[in-house]
């Protein structure tokens, strides 16, 4: 019988993990079970949950309405392919998406994971314009500072300087990009930064397909907040250029900025919006690209098809996964619920702000950020806080918390007691 030890070595021998060395492995844990919102070592260690397991896993871990919707649907289906076929859970799944989010998105389309709904949506873009008639119309302009995903064409959408993809800058298709939004949620607008857009769209309007951005907050560029009004008056200009407004809200969505969704900080609709994550609570992988008519039907000119069918679209059991999320989602008060977690965020963070080594700390929703003054070294500080009983995991200069909506108060000063700590002990 294999012990952890034995498991572990296999890992390391065997086993590549996202943005990880293979010759320089950072460590990893081997997790026994997991369950509200603590996840249990095979070691016997507890750690508190300040990931959500990469934002996903808003419910906690081993949620019995969760298992139980999967179990009901293992009963009767696991899969069964989408071309030729539908199914009750995706049926219902689009439904409930139509009615929570904007009103003028009337269309879903399934897919594996936040990357490839965010490759749907640039494609989406790019033939609802051929099928206009201006089939030059096939760049897109994003936002420095943004990240979208790992695959190619979201790659190309990213930030082209200071993100993880330039290594790649040659193979991808060159793209446009201004400038991040300026920071500050509550910040006033400045209007230069809509004139750099503005000059962006008369030189190249004929060739761009549309506008894909973060809304409110840019992510993994920088856990950045911006004032949404920028995204209001970014509507208007898409429309006076004839440019279609993708959001990407795979982190955002389902409540995590304090509101159903991060657009709904906005007076308006974008023309695509791309969800993941939370989606199915983070039990399994699903995505969803969401249009409006003028899209949908756009590409279905005189039966026209869009060109793109992932195998595992609108998996059964992920769909009924899914439903089961926003049927808890819809039991709770989000802005309450979110608000009282931010204030607790806001409570647990705040005398990080002390320290000498902390250029900034934010919150906003169910994200609370400490951004140091130089980046951390991953393999030495994710030791700190698993001795420490927590489940954190910094990148570049930001150690942060978005952790799952059920997390409780003295769970989250934990959480705050052990960030403090780690980061008061790093030099300068």
């Amino acid at each position: 019988m294999k012990t952890s030890d034995d498991y572990l070595a296999l890992d390391k021998q065997l086993l590549w993990h996202p943005y990880t060395s293979m010759s320089h492995p950072s460590p990893h844990y081997l997790v026994e079970s997991a369950a509200g919102c603590s996840i249990t070592l095979s070691d016997g260690r507890t750690l508190i949950d300040g990931m959500s397991s990469w934002w996903s896993v808003v419910h906690g871990y081993n949620h019995p309405d969760m298992n139980q919707a999967i179990q009901t649907q293992l009963t009767q289906f696991s899969h069964v392919m989408f071309g030729g076929f539908t199914h009750k859970p995706a049926i219902e799944l689009a439904e409930k998406l139509i009615a929570m989010t904007p009103n003028m998105l009337q269309r879903v389309f399934f897919s594996d994971s936040g990357s490839v709904s965010v490759e749907v949506a640039l494609k989406m873009a790019i033939q609802y314009w051929n099928t206009q008639g201006k089939p030059t119309k096939q760049f897109f302009v994003s936002p420095k500072s943004g990240y979208h995903g790992d695959t190619f064409a979201a790659m190309s959408v990213c930030d082209p300087d200071n993100g993880m993809h330039s290594l790649f800058s040659h193979a991808l298709i060159q793209q446009l990009f201004v400038s991040p939004p300026p920071a500050g949620f509550n910040e006033p607008i400045n209007t230069d930064y809509l004139d750099e857009i503005r000059t962006v769209f008369e030189q190249h309007h004929d060739s761009i397909a549309g506008f894909i951005i973060e809304p409110v907050v840019q992510n993994a560029g920088g856990m950045r907040f911006y004032n949404p009004e920028y995204l209001n008056q970014l509507r208007v200009l898409c429309d006076e250029f004839d440019v279609l407004l993708i959001f990407d809200e795979i982190a955002t969505g389902f409540g995590r900025t304090g509101k159903p969704f991060a657009t709904d900080h906005t007076t308006i609709c974008p023309d695509i919006l791309c969800l993941g994550k939370a989606l199915t609570g983070g039990y399994m992988t699903l995505a969803a690209t969401l249009t409006n008519d003028k899209v949908a039907l756009g590409i279905s000119h005189d039966g026209g098809v869009f060109m793109h069918g992932p195998t595992f679209m609108g998996n059964p059991l992920a769909c009924a996964a899914a439903n089961a999320s926003l049927t808890l989602l819809d039991g709770y008060d989000i802005p309450e619920k979110i608000t009282q977690l931010e204030t607790w965020m806001k409570n647990a963070l705040m005398p990080c702000q002390q320290l000498e080594q902390v250029k900034d700390v934010r919150c906003l929703g169910g994200i609370g950020v400490v951004e140091l003054k130089k980046p951390v070294d991953l393999q030495t500080i994710q030791p700190k806080f698993v001795d420490l009983g927590v489940w954190v995991r910094p990148f570049g200069k930001l150690i942060y918390l978005m952790p799952p909506y059920i997390i409780s108060q003295e769970h989250i000063q934990l959480l705050g007691k052990a960030i403090y700590q780690v980061v008061s002990e790093e030099a300068i």
